[in-house]
């Protein structure tokens, strides 16, 4: 059985659900129902504490532990997350004793949160949070809504409306809803934060109960706060841990980078080397002892119970003895290293000013640290296209009615113009049916929708009475609609309020209309289109529909379907957002028809979602199309600047949108994902209804394969300059065809030829992707057989599959609310910190932490080498070569921070190199830094500095008087020499490695020497009372007191140091990597400035980065006059003199170099 099953019953039952059910019945102030009606059964819920702290540490383990440092290992983290769990502990008592008003005896009492129990009603005032969740009853407003903020949630502002319960909606006192006598049937507690299915059941004295069907839009969640409502009555149905807030708190699924593999594959490689010393050394211990004078020496005779000892059981104990003895090569302390490394390497990220947004107030967020490193990793990138790639603004630019194109002017001296000199006719004007249809149309736009009219009093401090009197403020979760609502308004048809379910609307004539609004059927990514039912004052009945053209063409009878679809696909084919319109009439009977099912269907606890959709299948049919709009939605700011850094770097960027093709396909011209050169293929519906499936991917295949079968293309670069470039698009349809088994009958099928397609295109488009076709491509191309590292970027609800999906998920912090941002391991305000997020931060952090991890192998293994070696002089007696708090200190103190600062504050190469040489990500592509040979590398570097240690210092000393008064050097001071030498060895080699010296590197190199040699002096020169014995007393002076002591030491720390030296001169001069070569040049810069250097190359990393737009202040540089400026739309351009040039390792100052911000945007 499943542990996680197993841990879910024992929960249940100790909770007192033996009878688990799917659904739960609440009775509304614990009023039993009527006698007869049903069978009382009280049910047990939990109370209303929230738990938050976990009172569990988890503690790093490896194979085989030691001793202190593992003690040591412990007590960090022990420290860490006990300080976080009480800190969660005082959080949860402070919400869990906030005071809440709920109703008791019909009086309203005060008691503690964590008191309350499922049935309560309760009272919230304005501003205060709901203390769970709540069905709203009844409210202070005479409409029966309320208004909430779910910033703590979700993260978003808006207003959001919610909805009383209509039966309940009247009672306004403590006396009424004491009185009320109901229960609640619903699900059981779910996660999700925007589904809830249940209904309420109202008695009236003895007659039946009212049914009415309860969801998302009667519920009041738990953090959530109530806003511009005086007070609220509510029900508590889910409290404490059950509620959806403390649902969301477990963690989302591990994510584990490509260096943490590699790190255990490492830690299995190790373990194998300890088991096998510890084998060698077993084995070799009974052969040495097989000769009867070595088996029992004189100074060290068996007991006679030893003698009589079984062979294995001796044979065992040794290896495990030895097993302890070279445990240290497993570099346990490196776990806490990293981790630390990784947490505070994040901070670097979240303080970074330029990816600061100041239009926002926001800054780049990080949710995990633990992916830091893969950021540097990057093959692929999915992004979103709306509110991602542009910047989510809409602007309404055109109506297409009857094939009559209406374009809205600008607001004249701030008066809007309702008649035909306000409206530009592109073609003539319709006739009398047409006038109807118009007047339709606009009557379509304002009630089919979800928007809402802020009612406060002021608007960034302007009071109503001077705004305009046809002036309203709109506020909706999707920017679309407001840009709707907003331009039918220029048209003269205005959207007042929705009032006691009336909504009312301003036409031309400036008259009043109101219709009664009878049904909402919400917009869901699958139907991709929403409908309202509504009932004029002269009682007629319509339903208007707007939606996808994709998803309203198949439902239209009548209209003008030819003219209004050419419009349609040529607003597409210009970059602009199209909706289609479309209505139909309803007799009285119809609706009623049409009421019964769809009251059937929300009162349903199981599978609502279906039996809903199913409805609105029925419904929405046999229209007749009015027209259709155009919003535009603008390119974000550098989106083509940073997808052309990201392709240079050797990043796949594919584009994953729910817009139709055309849409698309412009915003993809536009950001550069798609060049003037680029041939497009198309893998769509309209295609494979041309030709067979089959057909069409072989013709692909054969096209993109026959330029590249001669020549190899960089399958990482999308920017090949000696072939043909090919962008891929394909819809969601032919994806759904795709991965579906072939249809004669084979287990294959056809995701293979299409991901070989794929792989030799510069870029992918993928259109009318559903939120879960998103996540099958990702997961598509994660699953391939190269296993490429993926990120998938979006800022809506609709790319949290594929976000969770990708290795790495990042959230735009955007308009369409936080669930993007609240579900991914980073946030970012815009997409162009993109650039900088994955070309800089995510090098830094990947190059760091590849140098701490094979580092912490290199210098265990020069740690314990010598100690195996030693066995062989010690008759494999298991005696240590080092003294005991040397052991214990040598991963704790003497070397783990300089590696950990190394790994926060190195910087090969500068960050303005880094963006400006977007190629120079390559170099670390494909967990580079990590493979095998680097790995083997390391390893034998340690194996050939231990061997020097050791035999050196044997050799040396070996039958040798090594002190002035003749004495020779004992065993401890053997091995306090070899560790000398170790320690030196190991940090001089970081030192060495190091590019980026601040004084803080300064003081943790030096400083560990000099620490190790005064603890050293200490430990050795002072008698400590606390110790039985000190066989460390005077060795360390006693050594130093010895000048071949001092001259072995300098030797041997040369000598070990010499092969790493030579062999990066002779690499970096013989086959120097893109990075190496840009450290030359950058050197080369630095010793020849003159009056005509750049300032590129006067840039220290210490100097702040800045772009060339992004300040005049430059102008009075010194430098600045030998620099050109050009001033184009308020942004300052540079051409700068040449940088340097090179041509394999050698530099040329005449290869001219042009550097510019941001390239021109093009608005789509």
């Amino acid at each position: 059985m499943d542990c996680s099953l197993l841990r879910t019953l024992v929960s249940r039952y100790c909770a007192g659900e033996e009878n688990w059910v799917d659904s739960r019945t609440i009775y509304v102030g614990h009023r039993e129902p009527p006698p007869g009606t049903e069978a009382y059964i009280p049910q047990r819920f939990p109370d209303n504490r929230i738990v938050s702290s976990k009172l569990i540490i988890d503690t790093p383990t490896s194979p085989v532990t030691s001793g202190l440092p593992l003690l040591f290992v412990i007590t960090v983290t022990a420290i860490k997350q006990g300080y976080e769990d009480w800190l969660r502990h005082k959080a949860d008592n402070a919400m869990n004793q906030y005071p809440v008003h709920f109703i008791q005896h019909g009086k309203l009492v005060r008691k503690q949160s964590r008191k309350l129990r499922v049935g309560d009603i309760v009272m919230v005032k304005e501003d205060e949070t709901f203390p769970c969740d709540l069905i709203f009853l009844s409210s202070s407003r005479e409409d029966g809504t309320c208004f909430v903020t779910t910033a703590s949630l979700d993260g978003e502002s808006s207003h959001k409306t919610h909805y009383a319960v209509q039966d309940t909606k009247a009672f306004h006192n403590e006396q009424e809803m004491d009185a009320l006598h109901a229960t609640i049937e619903c699900e059981q507690p779910q996660p999700d934060l925007y589904k809830f299915v249940g209904r309420i059941n109202v008695y009236h004295d003895r007659n039946e109960p009212t049914a009415r069907p309860l969801g998302s839009e009667n519920l009041l969640l738990r953090g959530a706060t109530l806003k511009n409502t005086e007070k609220i009555f509510g029900v508590a149905i889910y409290t404490g841990m059950e509620t959806k807030m403390a649902l969301n708190y477990q963690a989302k699924s591990q994510k584990r980078s490509a260096v943490e593999k590699s790190m255990n594959v490492f830690l299995i490689v190790y373990l194998c080397i300890l088991i096998s010393k510890a084998l060698i050394n077993t084995v070799l211990k009974y052969v040495w002892q097989s000769e009867p004078f070595r088996d029992e020496p004189w100074y060290n005779q068996k007991t006679e119970p030893e003698r009589k000892r079984n062979l294995f059981l001796r044979a065992f104990t040794d290896f495990l003895a030895f097993m302890v003895l070279f445990n240290y090569i497993i570099p346990v302390s490196m776990y806490v290293t990293v981790e630390m490394q990784k947490f505070l390497g994040s901070y670097f990220l979240t303080w970074d000013e330029e990816m600061f947004d100041e239009d926002t107030g926001e800054g780049p967020l990080v949710n995990t640290s633990d992916l830091n490193e893969e950021l540097g990793q990057i093959e692929y990138v999915f992004t979103d296209k709306t509110g991602t790639l542009t910047e989510n603004n809409m602007e309404f630019v055109e109506c297409c009615i009857e094939g009559h194109v209406y374009v809205p002017h600008v607001i004249c001296n701030g008066q809007i113009l309702h008649d035909c000199t306000g409206i530009d006719m592109i073609d003539s004007s319709p006739g009398g049916s047409g006038k109807e249809r118009e007047e339709l149309f606009f009557r379509a736009l304002c009630l089919c929708h979800t928007v809402q009219v802020k009612d406060d009093d002021s608007v960034d401090g302007l009071k109503k009475s001077q705004l305009s009197r046809r002036s309203c403020i709109y506020i909706s979760s999707s920017p679309d609609e407001v840009a709707l609502v907003e331009g039918i308004q220029r048209l003269g048809y205005t959207y007042l309020r929705l009032k006691d379910n009336f909504m009312e609307i301003v036409n031309r004539e400036n008259n009043i209309e109101k219709f009664e609004l009878l049904e909402v059927l919400s917009f869901d990514s699958v139907r991709r289109r929403m409908s309202v039912i509504v009932r004029s004052s002269t009682g007629h009945i319509f339903l208007f529909c707007k939606g996808a053209d994709s998803s309203i063409f198949p439902r239209v009878k009548e209209g003008k379907i030819d003219q209004i679809r050419s419009r349609v696909e040529r607003n597409a084919v210009e970059g602009l957002r199209t909706l289609c319109v479309a209505y139909k009439e309803l007799t009285a009977e119809e609706y009623s028809k049409v009421q019964k099912l769809l009251q059937n269907a929300k009162l349903a606890l199981q599978d609502r979602e279906k039996k809903l959709a199913e409805v609105y299948e029925k419904i929405e049919r046999d229209f007749i199309l009015l027209g259709a709009t155009a919003v535009e939605d603008r390119l974000q700011e550098k989106a083509a600047d940073t997808i052309e850094a990201l392709q240079k770097a050797g990043i796949k960027v594919w584009v994953l949108t729910g817009d139709k093709m055309e849409t698309a396909a412009a915003t993809c011209y536009a950001c550069k994902l798609f060049r003037r050169n680029t041939q497009i293929l198309e893998l769509t519906t309209k295609k494979i209804e041309e030709q067979s499936l089959h057909d069409v991917l072989f013709d692909l295949s054969k096209t993109v394969l026959r330029h590249s079968g001669s020549l190899t293309r960089d399958t990482f670069s999308g920017l090949s300059t000696d072939m043909q470039d090919y962008g891929l698009i394909i819809d969601g349809a032919a994806l759904s065809l795709i991965m579906k088994p072939r249809q004669d009958g084979s287990s294959g099928n056809y995701r293979e030829l299409f991901l070989e397609i794929c792989r030799n295109c510069s870029a992918v488009l993928c259109c009318r992707m559903a939120p879960l076709q998103k996540a099958q491509i990702v997961k598509l191309i994660k699953l391939s057989k190269e296993h490429p590292i993926t990120l998938a970027i979006g800022d809506g609800a609709n790319d949290v599959s594929m976000i969770l999906e990708a290795h790495v998920g990042i959230g735009i912090i955007g308009k369409e609310g936080r669930q993007a941002a609240r579900n991914s391991d980073y946030a970012i305000p815009k997409f162009k910190h993109l650039k900088k997020m994955l070309l800089v931060h995510g090098h830094f952090y990947y190059v760091r932490i590849s140098e701490l991890v094979q580092y912490f192998f290199y210098k265990n293994v020069c740690f314990i080498f010598p100690q195996f070696l030693y066995q062989f002089f010690c008759g494999f007696s298991q005696q240590t070569l080092y003294d005991t708090a040397y052991l214990t200190l040598y991963n704790i103190s003497f070397t783990s921070l300089p590696i950990l600062f190394y790994g926060l504050m190195e910087q090969h190469v500068s960050a303005d190199t880094l963006k400006r040489e977007p190629s120079l990500y390559r170099d670390v592509a494909k967990n580079a830094l990590l493979r095998w040979r680097a790995f083997i590398y390391w390893t034998f570097l340690g194996v050939f500095d231990a061997v020097v240690f050791f035999f050196g210092a044997y050799l040396l000393y070996d039958n040798t008087v090594v002190t002035s008064n003749g004495q020779m050097f004992g065993n401890w001071t053997f091995g306090t020499l070899v560790f000398t030498v170790l320690v030196f060895t190991v940090t001089l080699k970081l030192a060495l490695d190091t590019h980026y010296w601040t004084w803080i590197n300064h003081f943790m190199i030096w400083g560990s020497l000099v620490f190790y040699v005064v603890f050293s002096l200490l430990w050795g020169g002072i008698i400590w009372p606390f110790l039985n014995y000190q066989r460390m007393y005077y060795v360390f002076m006693q050594m130093l007191s010895s000048g071949p002591a001092w001259l072995g030491i300098i030797l041997l720390i040369t000598v070990s140091l010499l092969p790493d030296v030579l062999k990066k001169v002779l690499c970096r001069q013989l086959w120097p990597t893109a990075t190496e070569r840009i450290q030359d040049a950058s050197r080369h810069c630095q010793e020849h400035i003159s009056e005509f250097t750049p300032l590129a190359c006067l840039k220290s990393p210490r100097y702040r980065s800045s772009d060339c737009s992004s300040s005049p202040a430059r102008r009075s540089n010194s430098h600045s006059k030998k620099m050109m400026f050009t001033h184009w739309r308020g942004i300052d351009y540079s051409v700068l003199p040449s940088v340097f040039g090179y041509s394999n390792r050698h530099c040329h100052p005449s290869a001219g170099y042009h550097y510019s911000g941001s390239g021109l945007e093009t608005s789509v």
